[in-house]
């Protein structure tokens, strides 16, 4: 007598000849089968990125609105020192007149060559605060600019015409080349380096040293003695030199960072104020 199979046992017969291998890779939730991303994993890197350009932009506002002028503000304050040559006691001088339109010059020529754009640092797009920060920065550029002739100027005499009228007419021709920024701070360096070393330490090898007596001083170094009477040339201590120094090279760093433009700086009110 033959058995006959339960509809149970068919089935199960059926369904294990139908089972098949599949084979493949296990896919991740925040990645599809074509290779893109979920709805989910793009806003979470959208918040990713909006967060570096948050902090990057935060970055470049306190490199413009905080540290530039503090390098700047630096540069007039070293600009004027001098020291005593007696006593090492600092002096402040303050900057001749002419000074004042060779940083203007100098100004007129960053613009022209292209160091700093007009509408890119004050325009109708930007909010009030904004315009008025930076205004404060080319301010205190302006302040650099003028201490710095007032450094490298010899503070009077013969030389001081002398290095005028090469700081004159220098900036004036450059006024009428076709500079870009790169061969501007360039051009800057090389003059401001000229001026430099022909001030603190050509005349002040000519000067002769402060001494108790004149005639002391004529019987022992006349030649600087003859160079400090007729060139009127002031006797400071070494340590001005120095001082000098640190302030020509923060002027050329803050040349080398100030910014052509503003413009991708362009936030909100109250993120700035955060900011600073």
């Amino acid at each position: 007598m033959s058995q006959v199979p339960s509809p149970k046992s068919q089935f199960q017969e059926l369904s294990d000849e139908n089972l098949c291998i599949v084979d493949g890779e296990l896919l991740y939730d925040s990645e599809l089968a074509d290779g893109t991303l979920t709805q989910s994993e793009n806003q979470k890197l959208k918040t990713k990125d909006q967060k570096h350009d948050g902090q990057r932009t935060t970055d470049n506002k306190q490199l413009q609105y905080i540290f530039l002028p503090l390098i700047f503000l630096t540069v007039a304050l070293l600009g004027g020192l001098r020291l005593n040559a007696e006593d090492n006691a600092f002096l402040f001088l303050k900057p001749a007149l002419v000074c004042l339109i060779y940083a203007t010059l100098l100004l007129v020529l960053f613009f022209r060559a292209g160091l700093l754009k007009l509408d890119g640092w004050f325009s109708e797009k930007f909010s009030t605060l904004k315009n008025v920060a930076n205004g404060v920065v080319l301010l205190a550029l302006f302040f650099a600019s003028t201490q710095i002739f007032n450094s490298l100027l010899p503070e009077r005499g013969l030389p001081f015409w002398v290095f005028a009228f090469c700081f004159f007419w220098t900036l004036w021709n450059n006024l009428f080349v076709e500079f870009q920024g790169k061969r501007l701070l360039q051009s800057l360096g090389s003059v401001f380096a000229l001026a430099f070393v022909s001030k603190y330490l050509l005349l002040a090898y000519l000067t002769a040293p402060a001494s108790a007596s004149w005639w002391r001083g004529l019987l022992e170094n006349p030649t600087q003695e003859a160079f400090t009477w007729l060139l009127d040339l002031p006797r400071f201590s070494t340590g001005t030199g120095y001082i000098q120094f640190f302030a020509v090279i923060f002027y050329l760093l803050g040349l080398f960072l100030l910014p052509p433009s503003t413009e991708q700086w362009n936030v909100s009110e109250r993120s700035f104020e955060d900011s600073i």
